[in-house]
């Protein structure tokens, strides 16, 4: 790789890692040399995560070797949606680029996302057309949260991903018209509209270690999706209230038919059973509108989305 002293660059490629430093240099490499192969005018800006590994002493060794990779290492651990709003707030290209460290968004691709934003796509979505790399887990998962967005949410994320370029218009209102802190990249991407183009791609094996997401980030990330899109969790609880008034009107019914047979009133077991069911839709009720108070919550607090203790080649002072 040869440095470069241009002083903006056409291209940035943004690259969120996490405990990367096994496989981040064959990356970066690899990532560098597509760039290269369309444009030597591109910089590459690596944001460590809060990793616990040598990730960001691999970023440094690598900006030594060329001025064009730069890196952000984070405070700690703010989650994949942070780091890639750092490296949007510190991008100074014309387009911007999200990819992957792990390789799983195949740099191949990187051509012909840069030709359609050429010909006047804002937003270059890279959409999976197969999953076979991932777990079960994060399939079911996955397959949940873009069903559920798609269909009530107004918002297209069937098979979406982070791997996108975006015109430096779309950065910068995303940057500086969005300011919510619970962030959903991908929804927010498909909500913005503008000229899209979509590119189908298959996911490839992974690259280093074992994938960093967990069953908990999986679904923090879901309730995050789902709170910022839709408000349909909250028009559940008025369905619950019908299915009671429902089992109310059955059990009034029950009695009356016992008393007019001369009937005793068979009570007991319904009555438990009509509790616990109310007492349940009540307790479901209370989660679903406290997940929205406590998202209300993050927002009025008002904190950085995140904190950086080290930079390379990046004036901190100075985000776009």
């Amino acid at each position: 790789m040869t440095s470069s002293t241009q002083a903006t660059p056409l291209i940035s490629a943004i690259v969120p890692a996490y405990n990367e430093h096994q496989g981040l240099t064959h990356a970066i490499q690899t990532i560098a040399e597509t760039l290269e192969a369309c444009t030597s005018n591109w910089e590459i800006i690596v944001v460590d995560d809060g990793s616990k590994d040598n990730t960001f002493v691999k970023v440094d060794q690598l900006a030594v070797l060329d001025s064009r990779i730069k890196g952000l290492a984070l405070s700690r651990n703010f989650g994949k949606e942070a780091a890639m709003l750092a490296g949007l707030e510190y991008a100074n290209g014309a387009a911007v680029i999200i990819i992957d460290a792990d390789l799983q968004h195949p740099p191949s691709l990187i051509p012909e996302m840069i030709e359609q934003w050429q010909q006047g796509a804002q937003i270059v979505h890279a959409v999976k057309r197969s999953r076979e790399e991932d777990s079960f887990q994060q399939k079911a998962a996955a397959y949940c949260i873009n069903q559920l967005i798609s269909r009530f949410g107004g918002i297209n994320v069937q098979n979406s991903s982070d791997f996108k370029l975006l015109d430096r218009e779309i950065v910068d209102i995303i940057v500086h018209q969005l300011p919510e802190r619970e962030r959903f990249f991908r929804g927010l991407t498909s909500w913005l509209g503008f000229n899209e183009y979509f590119l189908y791609f298959d996911v490839a094996s992974r690259q280093g270690d074992e994938s960093k997401w967990s069953f908990w980030s999986l679904l923090e990330l879901a309730i995050t999706a789902l709170t910022s899109f839709t408000s349909l969790p909250l028009r559940i609880i008025t369905l619950l209230g019908f299915a009671t008034l429902t089992l109310g009107f059955f059990v009034i019914g029950d009695t009356l038919i016992s008393l007019a047979n001369g009937k005793a009133v068979s009570g007991f077991a319904t009555i438990i059973i009509s509790l616990l069911l109310i007492g349940s839709f009540i307790m479901i009720s209370l989660g679903i509108i406290g997940e929205y108070i406590a998202k209300i919550y993050e927002e009025v607090k008002g904190r950085p989305h995140y904190l950086i203790k080290a930079s390379v080649g990046i004036n901190r002072t100075q985000p776009r």
